[in-house]
């Protein structure tokens, strides 16, 4: 439903926007316009739209991503004094976010996220075509080539961010913040399937020819630029905001809306010890395919894709749980969830040294993903919907921040457990899950949030 309004003076042009009626500039007839968001979510072609454009973001990154990791700890496959570069491919990927989060929070935030999230789409083009270049010309520029690719896809992604979820709230009503973050993270976590599945399927058929399967990345990116096109265009939340080198920290008014709300902080460390674990399961999936039982490219990527299958289910059963409200019972039954399965991942037998061996991972890693989806939904639903409207965008990007450099410290943590295994005489990789399980223990341990009503 349209409504014409014509011209309003600047001085409401840039008041508050309620998210219900998103008032928006419109380019066919030059007056401000009110679309209603539709009561029914199946009925949103905005969110059909934004579902796509993350879907694809997501299946892309993890197809590169996968094919660089594969490439690197295969390097450690060479030799007995051959490293395991996955730890510094993390810490390169993961380096961006935590540098420039803070000025894409205020970019988020001044300017309209739809037009945010456009940007950064046109620029994932650009470093999927650079990775072409990298793999094509790989015994010129080697890993070095490939890494500083994967920092530029780092710093597109850290642009991408808190304009992607900041943008929910002002989309869509809040009843359905919960299905819609199910939904988004569901499907977020489905790319991860088929890109991480798909990177280890054409490393084995392209071995040679990487920079083939890196076409694929750039076709994949112009598609989730073209999915941006039915977004509703949002405005600014706070266009009068001026940039300052305080930018590059946490801002006053966001720091100290943390030191105020207990509640907001809890919920980040939370996010941030979850996301800690979770880089380095990523890492040590990968050493364990490759390294203790020997498998290819290919079947290595099954388990990390069993890993994202899970958490598609997870997610989508959090969202219907939910049911209109943030249930930090999720959160609970998840993380005991995910200790019991690291537990299992953790422990020593007869196949390969490992006691599942590739077909008894399958499972435990769906199972694994399955309660990590539970643990995440409320968890970012919460800090989605009690941030301020006017710091949005600035607490999405310090959520962003905080668990990218978790993942940035997992890449550290990572090598460390490495070289600690092989120097204690090149102990079963297995045992990386058991590190794991130690630091996500405290988080069950001690979070135990109650759970809140949602406003509409």
């Amino acid at each position: 439903m349209r409504t014409r309004l014509g011209r309003l003076p600047p001085k409401v042009d840039n008041a508050p926007m309620d998210a219900k009626t998103n008032p928006y500039e419109s380019p066919q007839d030059g007056g401000l316009v009110s679309e209603s968001i539709p009561n029914r979510l199946a009925g949103d072609p905005s969110f059909w739209a934004s579902t796509a454009t993350q879907f694809f973001g997501a299946f892309n990154d993890n197809i590169f991503k996968q094919l660089l990791l594969l490439v690197a700890v295969n390097q450690a496959l060479q030799g007995k004094d051959a490293t395991d570069y996955q730890g510094l491919a993390m810490v390169v990927f993961a380096a961006p976010f935590v540098l420039f989060a803070g000025p894409t929070g205020f970019l988020a935030d001044k300017f309209s996220k739809t037009h945010i999230i456009v940007i950064s789409k046109v620029m994932e083009i650009v470093a999927m075509a650079l990775g072409v270049v990298a793999f094509f010309w790989y015994d010129q520029f080697g890993m070095t080539g490939l890494l500083v690719v994967l920092a530029f896809m780092g710093f597109q992604s850290t642009l991408f961010a808190p304009a992607k979820y900041g943008i929910l709230p002002e989309l869509f009503h809040g009843r359905d913040l919960p299905k819609v973050n199910g939904v988004f993270l569901m499907t977020t976590f489905l790319a991860i399937i088929f890109g991480t599945v798909l990177a280890g399927f054409l490393s084995d058929w392209l071995p040679g020819s990487l920079w083939m399967a890196s076409l694929v990345c750039v076709g994949v990116a112009v598609v989730g630029t073209l999915t941006t096109i039915p977004i509703r265009r949002t405005p600014p939340a706070t266009p009068e905001a001026k940039f300052t080198l305080q930018s590059f920290g946490i801002p006053k008014k966001t720091l100290h809306l943390f030191m105020q709300d207990r509640s907001i902080l809890k919920a980040l460390l939370a996010s941030c010890m979850f996301w800690l674990c979770a880089g380095i399961v990523q890492q040590g999936v990968n050493s364990l395919g490759k390294v203790q039982l020997e498998l290819s490219d290919a079947q290595t990527s099954w388990l990390g894709g069993a890993i994202g299958l899970g958490i598609g289910i997870g997610c989508m059963l959090a969202g219907v749980l939910s049911s209109g409200k943030i249930e930090f019972r999720l959160v609970q039954i998840g993380a005991w969830g995910i200790l019991f399965c690291l537990g299992l991942m953790a422990t020593p037998g007869n196949i390969h040294g490992h006691l599942l061996g590739l077909w008894g991972s399958l499972p435990v890693l769906i199972l694994l993903g399955i309660f990590t989806g539970m643990f995440s939904v409320p968890i970012q639903v919460y800090l989605q919907a009690k941030a301020p409207e006017d710091q949005k965008g600035q607490v999405i990007a310090e959520m962003s921040r905080a668990n990218w450099l978790a993942i940035f410290l997992s890449g550290l943590l990572y090598s460390v457990f490495d070289q600690v295994l092989i120097s204690a005489g090149d102990l079963p990789r297995c045992y990386l899950f058991g590190f794991t399980m130690l630091i996500m223990l405290p988080v069950a341990i001690l979070y135990h949030p109650h759970s809140e009503a949602l406003n509409d």
